[in-house]
This record gives C-alpha cells, sequence and structure tokens, in this order.
C-alpha cells in the first residue's frame, strides 16, 4: 500500500513537471507573440492628401482676350 502511495505521488509530480514545462512553453509563445508593441505609425503616415476635385483643363483653359474678341468688346 505504501508503495503504490508512493508511486502515485511520482506520478503526480512527474504530471506537475510535464504541465508546468508545457505552462513554459505556452508561456513562450505567447511571448514571442505579443511580447513586444509594435511599431509606433506616425499621423503623416495615416493620411493621404489628394485635391478635392480633379484638374478640369477646360477651367484653366480660360482666356480673356479670346472672350473679348468673341463678344466684339
Amino acid at each position: 500500500m505504501q508503495e503504490e502511495t508512493r508511486e502515485a505521488i511520482e506520478e503526480e509530480a512527474q504530471e506537475g513537471a510535464r504541465d508546468v514545462e508545457q505552462a513554459g512553453a505556452v508561456e513562450a509563445a505567447r511571448r514571442a507573440r505579443f511580447g513586444a508593441l509594435p511599431e509606433r505609425v506616425l499621423p503623416q503616415d495615416m493620411v493621404e492628401e489628394r485635391p478635392a476635385h480633379p484638374r478640369d483643363p477646360a477651367r484653366d483653359a480660360y482666356d480673356p482676350d479670346e472672350v473679348a474678341m468673341r463678344f466684339g468688346l
């Protein structure tokens, strides 16, 4: 009976050692994945600047002299 108890205690100790070993492996995996914060993203890298309206070539083609000639001023 003492021998059975001793074997049970030794078996529990071995299981406990395996659990500690597995916990260490889990902790190492977690630390490898979440151990450091990601790099900081600067605000200027998060903003894209572009014109509100696309360039209109017809609007830029206005020539006041041509208009004056057309309407006979």
